[in-house]
């Protein structure tokens, strides 16, 4: 043990892979080695509890757990089910966790939402007051948004509906590989759709994230909206770190 630590686990539950770790929720800090999984196929309920087990197993972990899940969540509950199986919408998914980890102290937020706790806390939007809204591009968009630090949760604004399609479709990393672009023609996507969130929303800060924000520079100058724009700075790690910071704020966690 060390002192001045707050040790808590985290996982980010992806359509692709569930990477775990220990994170030390004072600074934000991952505690040793990740560990990753594959995302089962198909993704149901029960197989990807095994893999959460597993994880849990791995780090022989008994307090608190924090997961980000790739859906809407409301208490626990999974109310959509993106790039996951349709069973499990519908799902509490901090019961079903619970009793296949055998953890008492569970809870499951929006990934994106995960992703931008550590981006306040840790990241970008670091002291940053007013509103600010936190862009995850990459295969989707996925959205966060901090009102006065406050999280709004489940916002899904990457399924807003643009261009003739939802926005992910039109400007998402997926989309700049999928069409051929180039880093300027997906910033005049990319730009469009900011600025349909600054009418709806008017954030004083965006913050980009996911994949595409790797290649930053590249796109930043043809961005043009009135809010300022930050890339990302938690990167791979944002998911796991977000969900135990979460949890830790839910459940008591003493310092070691």
């Amino acid at each position: 043990m060390i002192s001045g630590r707050q040790i808590v686990l985290g996982i980010d539950i992806g359509g692709t892979t569930l990477k775990g770790a220990l994170v030390d929720v004072r600074t934000g800090a991952i505690i040793g080695e990740k560990l990753s999984l594959p995302t089962p196929r198909p993704a149901v309920p029960e197989a990807m509890a095994s893999q959460v087990e597993s994880i849990v197993r791995h780090f022989a972990w008994t307090g608190p757990l924090g997961c980000g899940f790739p859906a809407a969540m409301r208490r626990g509950v999974a109310c959509t089910a993106a790039n996951i199986d349709p069973s499990c919408r519908g799902t509490n998914f901090e019961e079903v966790f619970a009793k296949a980890s055998g953890l008492e102290q569970v809870v499951v937020i929006n990934d994106a939402d995960a992703a931008g706790i550590a981006e306040m806390a840790f990241g970008s939007g670091r002291g940053h007051r007013g509103s600010v809204m936190i862009l995850t591009a990459g295969t989707g968009i996925g959205s966060a948004m901090f009102r006065e630090g406050m999280l709004f949760p489940n916002t899904e604004l990457g399924h807003l509906p643009f261009m003739g399609k939802e926005a992910e479709d039109y400007a998402s990393g997926a989309a700049f590989a999928r069409d051929g672009l180039t880093y300027p023609q997906w910033a005049e996507r990319f730009n469009a759709y900011l600025k349909l969130l600054e009418y709806l929303f008017w954030p004083d800060l965006f913050i980009i994230g996911g994949g595409m924000s790797d290649n930053y520079d590249d796109f930043s100058a043809y961005l043009d909206v009135h809010a300022d724009i930050l890339p990302a700075t938690m990167h791979n790690d944002a998911g796991i770190v977000g969900a135990a910071v979460h949890a830790c704020r839910k459940f008591t966690v003493a310092a070691y």
